[in-house]
């Protein structure tokens, strides 16, 4: 059987813990909106393209948020240049070879 003197340690502790609860909800952390992805100035229509000229657009959001570092940016904007050099030539099967060989390289899917 409990002492008296446990169970007053015991109701001792469960007052202090209730003193502890607030009928406040908990505070939410601010969280900073995203960066808009830069659309508008992607190449409009079918083909290589859009699908090499949209990689770069993400490379340069993820260099200028950060994500990636400036210099492996250039690399790979360097790359997707070779691969947007032979799309504008009408190498298209090349292009996006490249494209592909690019975005494997640098782990992006």
């Amino acid at each position: 059987m409990p002492s008296t003197r446990s169970a007053l340690v015991l109701a001792a502790l469960g007052v202090s813990l209730t003193a502890c609860q607030s009928s406040a909800p908990p505070p939410v952390a601010a969280v900073a909106a995203a960066p808009a992805a830069v659309i508008a100035d992607l190449t409009p229509g079918a083909g290589c393209g859009p699908i090499i000229a949209r990689t770069q657009s993400i490379v340069a959001g993820d260099v200028r948020t950060g994500d990636l570092s400036e210099a492996v940016g250039t690399r790979f904007g360097a790359d997707l240049g070779k691969a947007a050099d032979a799309c504008a030539a009408g190498r298209e099967a090349e292009a996006l070879r490249l494209h592909a060989a690019a975005k494997a390289r640098y782990g992006y899917r």
